[in-house]
């Protein structure tokens, strides 16, 4: 592998690094009051790193049928009336997020949090430790719900795959490139580790934000969402066209 191409797929990882799995999540996790324990957050930047290490590595060596099979379904007319379906489902969702339900929302949110990292919020409280397993979920769901839109990761396997690397070699560059996707995340953690009297006023003014408008803001991302996945399949049934040719 040269130079340039080790530059071209650091520039996509880091370009990736900024998704919302990789970074935003972080960032609401960091957000979370008290003393933050780097070992969970670590399961959770390490279940998304090793969940796209593996797509990658599927596609890379060879799972490209089963996309393509799966990519053909989605092409016939029920699947398209079903995806039209799913998004205006979600559009009408979006109007169920209450901006004056956020901050029960929010309160829900934030209790979830910080039993998840295992923060302790109240000095002297005695609370109960739960288990790795909602962040392993959270990066789990996370990262399904972005793979298939995460066009640098793709770009980068396509230039992988066209290298001719090898077995070893194709392992230990999408290993590294994984890697560098959540190096800003890490960089997050440890100056809340190292400067958290420097970084926590700035990171309460936006917990409050996140927590003030988290219904609103849901809402909006759904419905975004919703009518983006509606006009791709309307788009594809031919009812756009339709409409302005009246």
């Amino acid at each position: 592998m040269d130079l340039a191409m080790a530059a071209s797929l650091a520039a996509l990882a880091l370009i990736d690094s900024t998704s919302f799995g990789t970074l935003l999540i972080p960032i609401w996790l960091l957000l979370a009051p008290g003393r933050v324990r780097a070992g969970r957050m670590l399961v959770y930047l390490g279940t998304i790193t090793v969940f796209y290490f593996a797509v990658g590595m599927a596609i890379v060596l060879g799972a490209t049928a089963f996309t393509d099979d799966l990519g053909a379904l989605l092409d016939t007319r029920p699947a398209m009336w079903a995806q039209l379906a799913v998004g205006v489902g979600l559009v009408v969702l979006s109007f169920r997020f209450d901006s004056k339900k956020s901050k029960e929302g929010g309160g829900r949110m934030t209790r979830w949090r910080e039993r998840a990292l295992g923060v302790e919020s109240e000095p002297g409280a005695v609370k109960t430790r739960a288990g790795a397993l909602p962040l392993v979920g959270l990066a789990l769901g996370a990262a399904t719900l972005e793979v298939a839109t995460m066009l640098p990761y793709l770009a980068a396997i396509g230039i992988v795959t066209t290298a001719g690397l090898g077995t070893a070699a194709t392992t230990a560059t999408m290993a590294g490139y994984c890697l560098v996707m959540i190096v800003p995340a890490l960089v997050l953690l440890a100056a809340r580790l190292v400067a958290r009297g420097a970084v926590e006023p700035l990171l309460g003014k936006i917990n409050d934000w996140m927590t003030r408008n988290a219904a609103s803001t849901t809402g909006w991302i759904v419905g975004i969402v919703g009518f983006l996945v509606a006009r791709d399949a309307a788009w594809r049934l031919g009812l756009l066209e339709q409409l302005l040719n009246r």
